[in-house]
């Protein structure tokens, strides 16, 4: 058996519109990627959607212009609420625009931050929680949003990991000020690189769009909210007008993505049977825990946490799956505040984390993928079986 974590979703269509734009030699942003950010948006049902070189560089240019948008009310030092369970860039960001973190621990049985905890640690100075949809599985955006209502707060969502997930018939990624997704080989679907927010604020989207590149004015109407256009369209393309960066997709990356978007129903529908299959098997399991779905999940993935006899022997289970040809990962990056890198971040609270321990040492991933992979499934359930009965 080969199941690795992820398997292309390209076919003859993405590379010949790759190879087309090749010929022509429009390789820089434009019409392709426009085209592509206003499909994203209908998808997800926001007004506005900018895409990004990549689902990180989105969280960044997202932490970088709310410190800018017209009428935010966020600004340097002020405290970001994240969960304990995610990557990287969930966090770096957050710091990189000169805000705080306070960590809160996830809820062990969805996966995702543990809304009833986060009460506790929100003061004056909280001004925005950033919610990640973990491995497909939306949050708890019902309490999330009266929380954001009650203490006038922000809400963001990381939804890189969960495309096509919904909440009462709302896709994740359109509840709060804006959510950020990625199109990384690995993801729901793949521009090569890419990400992109959606918003529906049309001032933080004219904000992204000049954050996106070098912070200038060029690309905006000359009516916006970031800074008033000249009757000089010459000097108008050299003006910089914000702290920005260069973040700017292929316009290969932009037609891909159309590409995808088109497919992506068939996509989900096979990821979701392939969980219904997996959830059949696992569901119950004294040894095996596995992530309850809140909403309509996008499974990202398959998570897996040992407990009973199996707690404590992940080298082992993991060595068995690798010696058969399966893929594994931790849950994203587990626990990510025993990380070194912590001595380089500014953070506040950092509370109980029982339950990011739990998944840091117990707990790993399987891939699911967009075609039908229930007899690998099977057979993967069967092998975990085997070496479960062969533990006294």
């Amino acid at each position: 058996m080969k199941y690795p974590l992820a398997t292309t979703t390209w076919s003859d269509e993405e590379i010949a519109a790759s190879n087309a734009l090749m010929v022509a030699g429009t390789l820089t942003m434009g019409n392709e990627v426009k085209a592509f950010e206003e499909q994203f948006a209908e998808y997800i049902g926001t007004k506005y959607a900018v895409m990004f070189n990549s689902g990180s560089s989105a969280n960044l240019a997202l932490l970088a212009a709310m410190r800018y948008f017209k009428g935010t009310k966020i600004s340097a030092g002020d405290h970001v609420i994240v969960p304990t369970v995610s990557w990287s860039t969930t966090y770096y960001p957050v710091n990189q625009a000169g805000f705080v973190l306070d960590f809160v621990d996830i809820n062990p049985i969805t996966l995702n931050i543990n809304v009833d905890a986060i009460e506790k640690v929100i003061t004056p100075k909280t001004k925005a929680i950033f919610a990640v949809n973990l491995l497909g599985n939306p949050c708890d955006m019902e309490k999330l949003m009266e929380l954001c209502e009650k203490y006038d707060l922000y809400l963001i969502e990381d939804n890189c990991e969960s495309l096509g997930a919904q909440l009462n018939g709302q896709r994740t990624g359109s509840f709060g000020l804006a959510g950020t997704h990625s199109f990384f080989f690995s993801h729901h679907i793949c521009t090569m690189e890419g990400g992109m927010v959606s918003t529906n604020s049309l001032e933080l989207a004219e904000t992204l769009i000049s954050i996106r590149a070098h912070g200038w004015t060029r690309g905006l109407s000359a009516e916006n909210s970031v800074h008033p256009k000249s009757n000089n369209d010459w000097d108008d393309l050299f003006r910089f007008v914000l702290p920005g960066y260069n973040l700017r997709p292929l316009e290969i990356s932009g037609a891909i993505g159309q590409i995808q978007l088109r497919k992506f129903p068939e996509f989900l529908k096979w990821r979701r049977i392939n969980a219904a299959h997996f959830e059949s098997l696992f569901t119950g399991s004294s040894s095996y825990q596995i992530q309850s779905e809140n909403g309509e999940s996008s499974w990202f993935g398959f998570s897996l946490i040992l407990k009973g006899k199996l707690a404590g022997k992940r080298g082992d289970v993991i060595a068995l799956l690798t010696e058969n040809g399966v893929d594994s990962r931790p849950i994203v990056a587990g626990n990510f505040t025993i990380n070194p890198v912590m001595k380089h971040l500014e953070y506040g609270s950092l509370p109980s984390t029982q339950s990011a321990d739990e998944i840091h040492q117990n707990g790993f991933f399987i891939g699911n993928h967009h075609s039908d992979h229930r007899e690998e499934i099977s057979a993967i359930h069967n092998l975990l079986l085997r070496y479960e009965a062969s533990v006294k």
